[in-house]
């Protein structure tokens, strides 16, 4: 789809390299860093590679139904990031086995969006 979409749009470039060299670049540079990655595969490992740049995450939360016994990437434990350095070993990561598109809405209710009313004072 996106050789047509070239087409019709002659300057459409898409760098996929600069795209990670950009990410890596804005975790490399950062005071500290957290992930809260939905699911798995190719988000959650181009994110967790940026940390690994700067000795990894200060904070991580995994949303997904994956399982450690099929090998999958969403299926990995934090603590194997903890081993590879794409999350810090003093941080303390978490990993909730649950539907993202179920959960991630209640988990931002109870937390982020909790005081909401306060932050427009």
């Amino acid at each position: 789809m996106i050789y047509f979409y070239s087409y019709k749009r002659p300057g459409f470039v898409l760098d996929i390299v600069q795209d990670v060299r950009n990410i890596n670049d804005e975790a490399v540079r950062a005071y500290a860093t957290g992930m809260i990655i939905l699911g798995g595969g190719v988000v959650k490992h181009h994110t967790s590679n940026a940390n690994l740049m700067r000795n990894g995450a200060d904070f991580a939360v995994f949303i997904n139904t994956g399982q450690e016994f099929d090998g999958s990437d969403a299926g990995a434990a934090p603590d194997e990031a903890i081993s590879w350095g794409k999350i810090r070993i003093n941080a303390k990561p978490v990993k909730v086995c649950a539907e993202a598109t179920v959960v991630f809405p209640l988990i931002v209710s109870q937390t982020f969006a909790k005081n909401v009313q306060d932050w427009k004072t």
